[in-house]
């Protein structure tokens, strides 16, 4: 069987064809749409989650919890205080957390609801807090 080499030859030498509806894609967006398929989306997103480091909360001892509950006691007696508190701040994405420093001045010391509320808004929960600073004791 032989073969027709001049098959095309009719259609060989015609100018590209052109949507008159459609404008030509610019050749940047043409390149990306052959760029290479991410099979693993989010994967170095969770190696770099598992990599980060966490604090693990410290177990305080029966002293250094009444030590505290006396220095809440003394700055809720004295609004207006100025401290720096210590507290532990739990990870939303796993375990551990870290341990945050609030300064400022102390707005009121809510022992019903278990939190001490700083003047700038700043809500800490009393048994996440492991040390309290301040100039009256």
């Amino acid at each position: 069987m032989e073969k027709d080499i001049h098959k095309y030859d009719d259609i060989i030498n015609l100018p590209h064809p052109t949507s008159s509806r459609h404008p030509r894609m610019p050749l940047s967006d043409r390149a990306a749409q052959f760029s290479p398929f991410a099979a693993l989306s989010g994967h170095e997103a969770a190696i770099k989650e598992t990599a980060r480091v966490t604090d693990s909360k410290v177990e305080l001892s029966d002293d250094m919890i009444n030590l505290l509950n006396e220095k809440l006691s003394i700055i809720a007696e004295n609004p207006g205080s100025v401290a720096t508190i210590t507290y532990f701040v739990p990870d939303d994405k796993k375990s551990g957390g870290k341990y945050v420093s609030c300064s400022g001045v102390v707005h009121s010391v809510d022992v019903y609801g278990h939190k001490v509320i700083m003047e700038d808004k700043a809500v800490i929960a009393i048994d996440q807090i492991i040390e309290i600073e301040s100039e009256i004791f």
